[in-house]
């Protein structure tokens, strides 16, 4: 279990940490109503943990949810202010709801809210880990949420799944349990074919596996399991276990951190590659702004050698993007299997495909991509 701790190097503090991601789904019994005896029931199962030496950190959603219920609004809005108005009324109140329940157990909470634009910037990512750091060390549980007062399109996470795997990366935790509506991944959507088998253990994401995920979750969430995959993905590199399981499970996170069979666990066969903390951040830290498609050669030397990209192994270039922004890498299928920072912008790039080096030297506006990679093998995270 101490996988993640490899993932960014000594931790300071120690101890065994624990992300817990509770889905809207799970936490409430409506669009907008909070189920207060599940929250009871979870402030149990976290005094369980912590009794057994772990330091949990709860990721979790339904401000919303919560903000409707206290507004008296029995339907969800769609339009972004009333989303943001609800948010901003159910966020002090679902905060004072974790801080009643935990408090019976002796447990004190703090709250921690997050936007994209806290962990974009990499001097901003290191200073939320810091303070997640000495809440740890103080012996209180985060209870974290994104900050859907202020989020807009362009730097919400979009998702709480995303979210947990950051906060993960961040606290270098030991163990991700994602407790959803749904028993884990399994091999077909089982709402449609009854046979569809749980999937216990996946050790590598590849199509097949985001294909199994299939599409968005309930209405009441913004998540499915291709997000939950997404994140695993993630985790996977960074050496983090993630355990996804039905939320109301009877004892599930106990069950999770003591390695029972619960749910599905992904957990990486092997890490090939070194995975630094700026290479996390290049993976969970900030949107993509744009894709590169590359040639089976270039995959090959990305995924089995850990070189750097090179523009000669690019085919298409998709969306526009700067110097500096971060960008998806797919193979011929369309397949994302890398991610990394981008060291010219979209329209360099685009010129620069199917030169060969040599042609590339010849062209005084193009000179540079002939001697400097795409992207670096520094700033670059391979999934495979």
């Amino acid at each position: 279990m101490g996988a993640g701790k490899g993932a960014c190097g000594a931790r300071r503090g120690g101890g065994r940490r624990l992300v817990v991601k509770i889905g809207s789904s799970t936490l409430t019994t409506s669009e907008s109503k909070i189920d207060y005896a599940y929250l009871e029931r979870l402030g149990d199962q976290i005094a369980r943990v912590r009794a057994e030496g772990w330091h949990p950190v709860v990721v979790t959603s339904a401000a919303i949810a919560c903000g409707l219920e206290k507004l008296g609004i029995e339907k969800r809005p769609h339009d972004m202010p009333s989303l943001q108005a609800a948010a901003s009324v159910g966020q002090s109140a679902l905060s004072t709801a974790y801080a009643e329940a935990f408090a019976k157990r002796g447990i004190v909470t703090s709250t921690v809210l997050l936007t994209r634009r806290d962990t974009a910037d990499r001097r901003a990512y290191l200073h939320a880990r810091d303070t997640f750091d000495k809440l740890l060390d103080l012996g209180v549980v985060p209870i974290v949420n994104e900050n859907d007062t202020v989020s807009v399109e362009q730097i919400r996470f979009g998702d709480n799944d995303t979210l947990a795997a950051l906060v993960a990366c961040l606290v270098e935790a030991d163990l991700v349990v994602i407790l959803s509506d749904i028993d884990g991944l399994y091999d077909a959507n089982p709402a449609v074919h009854p046979e569809a088998r749980l999937i216990r253990r996946v050790e590598a994401v590849g199509p097949e596996i985001m294909a199994a995920a299939g599409g968005a979750g309930s209405t009441v969430g913004s998540g499915g399991m291709a997000t939950k995959i997404k994140a695993a993905r993630v985790l996977m590199v960074a050496g983090i276990p993630l355990v996804v399981c039905h939320g109301r499970r009877e004892g599930a996170i106990a069950d999770a951190v003591r390695g029972e069979e619960v749910g599905t666990r992904f957990v990486a066969a092997s890490r090939p590659h070194e995975i630094t903390p700026k290479k996390l951040w290049i993976a969970l830290g900030d949107a993509a702004r744009g894709a590169l498609a590359v040639d089976e050669g270039a995959k090959a030397a990305l995924v089995a050698h850990g070189s750097s990209l090179l523009s000669v192994g690019v085919r298409a270039v998709e969306g526009r993007f700067e110097s500096g922004d971060i960008v998806d890498i797919k193979d011929g299928s369309g397949n994302l299997f890398a991610r990394g920072r981008a060291a010219f912008s979209s329209d360099e790039a685009a010129l620069a495909i199917g030169r060969t080096r040599a042609q590339l030297q010849a062209n005084r506006l193009l000179s540079s991509l002939a001697e400097k990679p795409l992207v670096h093998r520094d700033e670059l995270v391979v999934f495979e």
